[in-house]
């Protein structure tokens, strides 16, 4: 059996999958805040009780914010920034006494949608994270695509394409940039720009429910940010050409991106037709730890 933990930075979840995909253990718990020696414990004990439930020895796969440096083997790029800087796989490895496999969790979010979800049987599959920061996978072939910096699928920090007048610089982004992807598109960045535009702070929901209640403010707001995501996403297109592009995190949950955003993308595709499909998670919020499990494959 594959057991997948999920290191979130407000809880880590661990489950248990058998050959056939089905849940046999599930359990969630709290992320010790700012504390790296309480996480591993933390992730431990969950690993203690889901081999006692499941009545035998799994193997491991993990998913975390941030990424291994293949130069030093310690942390990076995390925004949960205990971990930055730390042999988390090396100790983890230690604490177990087994070999574990680790990825950035928004490559398990699009293996596990490229394996048994929205995304099953497309060979490149391109996975998206639109909550509260702004992340993405690729997945070939059913293998995610880690790349020699360990950087492959890290949409989020680039900038947004074919910018207007008035999107220039963009907003400051946490990494020392100016209009990062993620400060469009992500959630946090959606409200931000929102309540600078209008001097109202609403977050993501507030907005989208407002625009859908018939508000022409909140409207011309969900308007642009289609618009600006089906700008990132045409960029992908014109690099990768996915067969398939699934969105996950809370923005995944507007119905009407996966209508709207592909009815934009065509006038940014340098192409004639874009046979790309634009799909909601089939897996919702278990995505990243079933991918996680899934990083012992079949």
């Amino acid at each position: 059996m594959r057991m997948g933990i999920d290191l979130g930075g407000t809880k880590i979840e661990a489950i248990v999958l058998d050959d056939a995909g089905s849940v046999r253990f599930r359990e969630r718990v709290p992320t010790p805040q700012g504390d790296y020696a309480g996480t591993l414990a933390a992730i431990g004990g969950l690993v203690a009780r889901a081999e006692r439930t499941v009545g035998a020895a799994c193997t491991v796969g993990m998913g975390t914010p941030g990424t291994i440096s293949p130069a030093s083997g310690l942390m990076k790029n995390s925004n949960s920034t205990v971990l930055n800087g730390k042999p988390l796989k090396q100790d983890l490895e230690q604490l177990l006494g087994r070999e574990i496999r680790m990825a950035n969790d928004a490559n398990c979010f699009a293996l596990s949608e490229a394996v048994d979800g929205a995304a099953a049987g497309a060979e490149v599959v391109f996975g998206v994270i639109v909550g509260t920061g702004c992340g993405a996978g690729v997945v070939v072939g059913g293998h995610t695509l880690i790349g020699p910096n360990a950087i492959a699928g890290e949409w989020g920090h680039n900038p947004l394409p074919w910018p207007n007048d008035d999107e220039r610089p963009g907003p400051a982004c946490y990494c020392g940039k100016y209009g990062c992807i993620e400060t469009w598109l992500s959630g946090t960045g959606f409200a931000n720009l929102f309540a600078a535009e209008t001097g109202e702070r609403l977050q993501a929901p507030e907005i989208v429910a407002r625009a859908e209640a018939g508000d022409a403010v909140c409207e011309a707001a969900l308007q642009r940010y289609e618009d600006r995501m089906a700008r990132s996403l045409a960029h992908v297109i014109n690099i990768l050409d996915p067969d398939v592009i699934v969105l996950g995190g809370g923005l995944s949950n507007v119905r009407r991106l996966y209508d709207n955003v592909p009815k934009l993308w065509g006038r940014y595709v340098f192409s004639d037709r874009v046979a790309t499909r634009l799909v909601a998670p089939l897996h919702g919020d278990s995505s990243g730890v079933r991918g996680a499990a899934w990083l012992w494959s079949r």
